[in-house]
Parts: structure tokens; sequence; C-alpha cells
């Protein structure tokens, strides 16, 4: 997502604690259950997974909107925290037989001079980067057009969500190594600090693109929101088994998707409703997608696709919820 954007100071009154609570319970439900991997009986456990997803995104969030930053920033340091959970906190980057799942996750396209396969590793980037991250900022900073731009929480907040964030990681970490005592090498998790850190580098140094008041709006919405719809369902799809033919289709719709955008952004200044659109092809084909999938954890039964099918309604209220109030925000505006 590369939608225009510039800074914009914190409004008197315009923070509010309900955009991050939102974001911080969405994350993890859009990470985990709209994306089918655990079942509907396991909401429970947002009380371990929305410290860590939730927090993550939202201090992401806060951090780039606080420092004036766009969409490329918060897609590159949603890779910092890919790289964050899968290396350390599930380690799932270098286990070979990840919690003992028999899943062959690092066969396709494996490097074995790095321990890692790159399909699994790309992938992750794309999972986290794009749905676990991005996908619920662009979804909940929608709901709230005036405060779209604009830091949710003061310096408390923000340190209060840094502490709960590390509580989830931690708490992850040590529940996982509870069920799998798998411990990658040391020079592997110092790489994958260094890789952290040069992502968290590489999103300060990326460029904010300028709004210009001039220019007219960019095609349509609903258009953009069928292209991304249709890139995210193909990446849905792409067969592991293709190994580096997966990596590299992988690539392509990557670079694709920004392509489109680009040309979007190139046709004129891209709104809330182009960031909306972006975000809810990327639900949405998360939600659909889930029910062709087996659960990560227990067996499939009914309840697995009644939940299915009740987190993708919920993806789509709030979609519609969202476009409704930049409708709301766009007919007062016009109005003043």
């Amino acid at each position: 997502m590369t939608v225009n954007e510039t800074r914009e100071k914190p409004k008197g009154g315009k923070r509010g604690i309900w955009p991050a609570l939102a974001l911080f319970f969405v994350a993890p439900l859009v990470a985990e259950f709209l994306l089918g991997n655990l079942p509907i009986r396991l909401v429970p456990a947002l009380v371990v997974l929305a410290p860590m997803y939730g927090g993550g995104a939202l201090l992401i969030r806060e951090v780039v909107r606080r420092t004036g930053g766009g969409w490329a920033r918060i897609l590159v340091l949603g890779m910092a925290y890919a790289i964050l959970e899968e290396a350390f906190t599930t380690q799932s980057l270098f286990n070979p037989n990840y919690l003992k799942l028999n899943l062959g996750l690092l066969a396709p396209a494996y490097v074995p001079s790095l321990g890692i396969g790159a399909w699994w590793t790309l992938w992750m980037l794309m999972v986290h980067g794009i749905w676990s991250i991005s996908t619920p900022i662009a979804l909940i900073e929608a709901c709230v057009p005036d405060r779209a731009r604009t830091p949710w929480l003061g310096r408390v907040g923000l340190g209060v969500v840094a502490v709960v964030f590390l509580f989830g990681v931690v708490t992850t970490t040590l529940m996982g190594y509870r069920q799998d005592h798998f411990m990658a090498s040391i020079p592997q998790f110092a790489s994958a600090a260094i890789v952290i850190l040069l992502f968290i580098l590489l999103a300060f140094k990326v460029p904010v693109m300028r709004r210009d008041a001039a220019t007219r709006p960019a095609p349509s919405p609903w258009l953009l929101g069928l292209v991304s719809l249709a890139f995210a369902s193909a990446a849905m799809l792409v067969p592991m088994r293709w190994g580096w033919g997966a990596v590299a289709a992988l690539l392509a719709l990557i670079f694709g998707m920004l392509l489109a955008v680009a040309a979007w952004a190139r046709k004129g200044e891209m709104g809330l409703a182009h960031q909306l659109a972006l975000g809810a092809g990327a639900a949405l084909a998360y939600g659909w997608h889930a029910f062709l999938q087996h659960p990560a954890v227990g067996g499939l039964d009914r309840s697995v696709r009644v939940g299915n099918a009740t987190f993708l309604a919920g993806a789509i209220t709030l979609i519609l919820l969202a476009a409704k109030r930049i409708e709301w925000a766009n007919r007062g505006a016009a109005a003043a």
C-alpha cells in the first residue's frame, strides 16, 4: 500500500483509545482467525495473541504516524515484525519440523547454507507485512477518517503498549518452546537480528509521498479493491510444492501489485477510500480462502466452517462500516 500521505499534527481532542483498542483486537483476529489458522473455539487465545499481534500493529502504526511516515514505512516495519515473530518467537524460519506438525515448511526452495526455506521466509514476510500488520491498520484507520493520520495514544499509552507487546512476545515464545524444544543456532539468531535492524533502518529511509492539493482523485477505489482481492487470492493459491517456482510466483505477484498501486497513484491522489479498498481486498482473500484449509490446531468439523463464516461476515461488516464512515466524512467536508 502506497497511499499518498502528509504528516498531520494531532488535533486537540482527536486522540482516543477506542481506535487503538479496536486495532489491538482486530490484528490477531485477522492474522489467525480470519485466515482460518485457528478455529473459533480458540477465541479465548486472544488473551495471548492480542498483546503480540495487536501490540505490534499498534506500535508500528503509532510510530509511523508520529514520525510522519506513510504506508511504505508500515509495510517495511511489518516485515521487521515478521522476522521477530518467526525467527525468535516461533523460530519457524529455522525449525525443520515446526511444533512437530510435520508440515515440511522449509523444504520448498531450501537454502542449506542459511538453514531456511526461501519460500517460507518470503511467505512470512508477505503474511505479516501485508495481513498481520498493514491490513488491520488500513481497516481501522478507515473507520475513523478524522483520526486516520494522527496518533491515537499519548506517550504513556505508547509506553504501556510497548510493555504489553513485550509481554506478548515473551509469553508466546515460552509457550512455543514448551511444546517444541527446538533452538536455532546463535549465528541464525544473530543474522535475524541484523535483518530486523536493516528493515527498521530501511523503513525510515523510505521517502514519504506528499499530497498535491491540485491533483485529481485517483481512479475508482472499487476497481482497486478488486485488483487487491485478485492479487491476494492468487498469492494464497500458489502451491508450496513449486519450490523456487513458488518463490518466483510470489515475487511476481508482489511487484505486480506494487506496479498496479503505483499506476493508480500516478493518475491521481489516493485517499482513505483507496486505502480501505486495498485492505478490504487483502482481508477478503483471507476470508474466502479459510474455507479451503484445515486449521493448524484441532480437527475439521462443522464448528470450524461456522467460525470461518463468522469471521468473514465480521470482516465484511467492518469494511462496510469503514466505507460508510468515509462517505459521511466526505459529505461533511463537501458541506463545509
